[in-house]
Order: C-alpha cells, then structure tokens, then sequence
C-alpha cells in the first residue's frame, strides 16, 4: 500500500496561531469559505487551542451550486466561467464574510487532480482574502505533485496571504490616530 502524503504542511498550525494573534490584536474575527482543501483551512485554525475566540466556523462548498447558492457567487458567471479563477475565489471570499458575518475571510478553490477541471491543469488554484472595508487579496496558485501535496500547499498559501494582508492593518494603541491614520 502507498504511503498517504499529508495534507497540512508542518508550519500550518504555526502560521493560524500568529493569525489568530493578529486577529485578537485587531478585534476581528474570521471564517473560510472552502472548495479545493475541503476543510483544511478551517483544521488549521481549529488545531490552535483558543482558536474560538476568533474562528466564526467555514463552509466546504465543493459544487457550483453551493457557490452560487450559499456564498452568492454569480451562477451564470460561475455556470459559463467556472470556478477555478481569481474572480470566483473573490467572489467565495466576500460571500462567506457577509454569511458568517465575519470581519475577515479566506478563500480556496483549484483543481487537485488528476485531471483537469474548468479548463484548467492539476495544480491550479487561487486563494483570496476578504477584509471587510478593503479591497479582495487574491492570489494565483500553480503547484506540482499528488492531490494532497497541491491541497497541502494551497492552505499553506492561503494563509500566508491572509497573514500578510492582516499585517497591513493597524493595532488599535499602537502608533495610530482613531480615524486609523498613522500618527
């Protein structure tokens, strides 16, 4: 029998710790709209102990339909485009914001493998990151290897593009005015 690769990097559980620190330090709160890593992302939150006090939950939406119907992507769009690009993480990104209420929210879809899907090759993937009152982060994703070595590296890329988008947002106390200004 093959020996199964995992599907979390090792890092992953460190990189959703320093984003619930930075989740904390900010008031916020965040949830995951998945399709790609069916999960993934919301376990790597959920391997943090106090990860509650942030993580409002995630929604695993691996057809269309569930985008379209769940997390308000355009179904004609989504139905003649597909939903393995930027605009449909985007869209997947606000829509579970607005569902969970949420102030942040991650985004994942792609094709795994083995075969394409959407017109696209194994590998591809996007991630996207909404914040509420700020433009979308979106990022393009293109990786090599087995299903769960692509989904592994999607959650791992996906959270270093939130981390990195929450880094941008000023701490409350810490050098800012009230209107959010550097002081």
């Amino acid at each position: 029998m093959a020996k199964r690769q995992k599907d979390t990097e090792p890092g992953d559980s460190q990189r959703a710790a320093e984003i619930i620190d930075l989740l904390r330090a900010r008031g916020l709160r965040i949830c995951a709209a998945e399709s790609l890593t069916g999960g993934l992302v919301a376990a790597a939150f959920v391997s943090v102990p106090g990860a509650s006090e942030v993580f409002d939950g995630a929604l695993v939406a691996y057809n269309n339909a569930l985008k379209s119907r769940l997390l308000s992507v355009d179904a004609e769009w989504l139905a003649s485009e597909g939903a393995i690009n930027a605009r449909a993480a985007q869209e997947m990104a606000v829509g579970a914001r607005q569902l969970f209420g949420s102030d942040v929210a991650i985004s994942t879809t792609g094709v795994a493998g083995p075969t394409p899907a959407d017109g696209a090759p194994p590998g591809t993937a996007y991630v996207a990151v909404s914040i509420m009152g700020r433009d979308v982060a979106v990022r393009a994703v293109r990786l090599t290897g087995g299903r769960s070595r692509v989904r592994g590296r999607v959650v791992a890329r996906s959270l270093e593009l939130c981390e990195a988008a929450l880094r941008q947002l000023p701490v409350a106390g810490e050098g800012y005015d009230q209107a959010g200004d550097f002081a």
